[in-house]
């Protein structure tokens, strides 16, 4: 920092001034470059995420189908099937893009596309594919919960513990140096739990039968796409909208796409049943941001949790 110092006085600028010279972006090459369909026009917009939706599809049942050749390794087997499940949200992410209505899609696009590279936000996607909230109010009480930083479990609540979803996935995948409530430092070897050891040839995760059951039923293809934003942008899904509601809207779209002639013919009735039964509604107006959570809190909480456990003294 000295020598940095030196330089600058000899210069005539200051720290801050040369170390933003130095922070000078390089070019938009490579990957990670989704946001950038924020600058897309919205038909442009339709037609790259119709051209993409089937290379995440096919990635997504690439690692599935990989995930069932590892009957002997069920950790392994566990991470290539939680890599399916994340190409799958992506697919998801993608068609809330489609479905959030066209005066949102200005203010919302850019987060949104956030959550397409953010693990945290593809997990929950995958798990929502189960959840049956009475609303969109409920489903939002339902992710909060799941992106607390950390919680508490066990007996009255003795033990603080990092947000599940995100452990899960990492003390899978990763060997690393993690600590516990006591302070010690541990290694984590990378596990598997007793969960984990199923029966091979199994039914591909929710979020990947509901992605492609969307493929066979044509919302992959533009025209699909096109359908897609033109019936759902009509309703914005802000708190009290529903099932119900989506239900209506999926019913105009599946009669819009078998009159256009968009579903392919591979389609069958299961594929309907999937799309009405499992497609979440819309969560464009939702956070998937982590929350922290400060030890402070926790600390309370478990008090709570004791004196409910035991009665209170006074």
């Amino acid at each position: 920092m000295l020598a940095l110092s030196i330089w600058c006085a000899l210069r005539g600028k200051s720290v801050d001034e040369t170390v933003k010279t130095r922070r000078v972006r390089g070019p938009d090459i490579g990957l990670h470059q989704a946001k950038r369909l924020c600058q897309l026009s919205a038909p442009d917009r339709l037609a790259l995420i119709a051209e993409g939706l089937p290379v995440i599809l096919d990635s997504a049942q690439g690692f599935w189908k990989a995930s069932q050749q590892l009957s002997g390794h069920p950790r392994e087997a566990k991470v290539l099937e939680g890599f399916a499940e994340e190409e799958a949200a992506k697919i998801l992410i993608l068609m809330d893009v489609v479905r959030c209505p066209p005066k949102l899609i200005s203010s919302k696009l850019n987060r949104i596309m956030g959550w397409f590279y953010d693990h945290l936000a593809r997990l929950i996607y995958a798990e929502a594919v189960s959840w049956k909230p009475m609303d969109l109010a409920q489903l939002r009480e339902y992710v909060d919960n799941q992106r607390r930083g950390h919680y508490i479990e066990g007996h009255a609540g003795e033990y603080i513990m990092p947000n599940w979803t995100v452990y899960e996935r990492e003390s899978r995948l990763y060997a690393d140096v993690e600590a516990y409530q006591d302070g010690e430092l541990r290694w984590n070897a990378p596990r598997y739990s007793p969960t984990d050891i199923r029966t091979f040839a199994s039914l591909p995760p929710p979020a990947l039968r509901v992605a492609e059951a969307m493929g066979h039923l044509g919302l992959f293809t533009l025209g699909g796409l096109k359908a897609t934003s033109d019936i759902w942008g009509s309703l914005e899904y802000r708190d009290k909208e529903n099932h119900n509601d989506g239900e209506q809207l999926t019913k105009q779209l599946l009669e819009r796409l078998y009159r256009e002639g968009l579903m392919l013919d591979t389609a069958e009735e299961k594929h309907l049943t999937l799309l009405y039964r499992d497609w979440q509604i819309p969560m464009y107006n939702l956070d998937f941001s982590l929350i922290p959570v400060t030890l402070e809190e926790l600390q309370a909480e478990q008090e709570a949790e004791y004196w409910s456990m035991v009665g209170n003294p006074w």
